[in-house]
């Protein structure tokens, strides 16, 4: 299998950090194929801090996380979701998108590997670079995936992006500068962390930074499910890093990336302003999910798909058949979680009372722009929204695909 080529003048490429035993995941030998429905035992994870199947009602933020600011009212059972402009058109199968200081956005192309900036003045798309060895199965899932603009961009000007290559996943730093020729603004890319499982199926592939200044990656099992309660396997897994690829000294099991487990196919990360994470979750047949993550927690995977009430396992806080879900990019705005979905073509608002649910999820725009990849959240009741209909798996219609923007509440 071939290496990436262009890492000349960055740092070293490091390997993940695995180490520690995930004590609860030491039993995926037996899980190999398994489903829900499968006689699997019970995977307690010695090191979750919740009662066994339910998810934490709130009070201390995870570990990492930011100090929690004042709670705030309980949003409305119902809100609004308008849109309000087409920020750009005719992008070629986007996944990645993330806001810059400037108010300019970044987007990836998946299938091609390019990043290219979107003025939101002039709606004009131009390229930023090529991110060299991305692979791109036809019908696939795998590509140019997740991008994040470092918190420090003011003064370091890195990108992240999530990406696969013909042998793994990666996360790679790119220097990225405006100030050079058009499409040949980004850097070498900077190779933080390699050797994700891969596959054209289930792989994850969203990183966001987190209000404690590291870098959070949702992994998925690549169709091979006892990855995900395998212990020495980085997929099926939300992951948590330094800028440098490293663990954190305050993850669940010391020397190792994982921040929790038993995951399929997370595409979605966000925090809420109490500084709690919450994930989408692709199902397999029976139900997608909306977790709130919490540190060294086990969500179940393949053992259970949805809320099982099973001892050691976390149950979601919502659920969804996939034909109304799917759910990709995770964003939180006027006090609820939004979600976009893909085969559900909708965009589902989930309002929050700490870490629970407080009334029933609301749908937008249902089938009126298609597929929805990635949502994010400018201020408090501003969104940005991609659609995803040149993906091979959408139908394109005239000037697809697009970015949106949104008034919420």
């Amino acid at each position: 299998m071939r290496e990436l080529t262009a890492e000349a003048g960055g740092r070293p490429a490091r390997g993940p950090a695995r180490g520690g035993a995930w004590v609860a995941l030491a039993l995926a030998a037996v899980l190999v194929g398994g489903c829900s429905s499968a006689a699997s035992p019970n995977l307690t994870h010695p090191m979750s801090p919740t009662a066994p199947g339910k998810a934490s009602a709130g009070g201390a933020a995870p570990s990492g996380s930011a100090t929690p600011s004042a709670p705030v009212s309980t949003p409305p059972a119902e809100g609004t979701a308008k849109v309000t402009a087409t920020v750009a058109t005719g992008l070629s199968a986007p996944w990645g998108l993330a806001d810059l200081p400037d108010g300019s956005l970044l987007v990836g192309a998946r299938d091609t590997g390019r990043i290219s900036r979107i003025d939101p003045k002039t709606h004009a798309v131009t390229e930023v670079g090529l991110v060299p060895g991305v692979t791109h199965s036809k019908g696939g899932e795998n590509g140019l995936l997740g991008l994040a603009v470092s918190p420090d961009y003011g003064s370091d000007h890195l990108v992240y992006a999530y990406f696969s290559t013909e042998s793994d996943n990666r996360v790679a730093s790119f220097l990225y500068d405006p100030s050079r020729p058009k499409g040949e603004q980004l850097g070498a890319p900077d190779t933080i962390l390699r050797d994700i499982p891969t596959g054209s199926l289930d792989n994850g592939g969203r990183i966001a930074f987190g209000p404690d200044g590291d870098l959070y990656a949702g992994t998925g099992d690549t169709g091979r499910r006892a990855l995900a309660q395998d212990a020495s396997s980085l997929a099926g897994k939300i992951l948590r890093m330094t800028t440098d690829g490293e663990a954190p000294t305050d993850n669940p099991t010391p020397g190792s990336l994982v921040y929790s487990g038993g995951h399929r196919n997370v595409q979605g990360l966000a925090w809420d302003d109490q500084g709690r994470l919450w994930a989408s979750e692709f199902g397999q047949d029976g139900w997608d999910e909306l977790n709130l993550i919490e540190p060294g927690a086990n969500y179940g995977w393949p053992t259970v798909e949805g809320t099982a009430h099973r001892t050691g396992f976390v149950d979601p806080v919502e659920q969804w058949h996939p034909a109304d879900a799917s759910p990709s990019g995770v964003a939180y705005a006027a006090g609820c979680v939004w979600i976009a979905s893909l085969k559900g073509g909708q965009l589902w608002r989930v309002p929050l009372a700490g870490g629970k649910a407080s009334a029933a999820p609301q749908a937008f725009l249902k089938g009126a722009y298609g597929r929805l990849r990635s949502v994010v959240a400018l201020d408090d009741h501003t969104l940005l929204l991609s659609t995803s209909n040149t993906d091979d798996r959408g139908t394109a219609r005239s000037g697809d695909d697009r970015v949106l923007r949104l008034t919420v509440s």
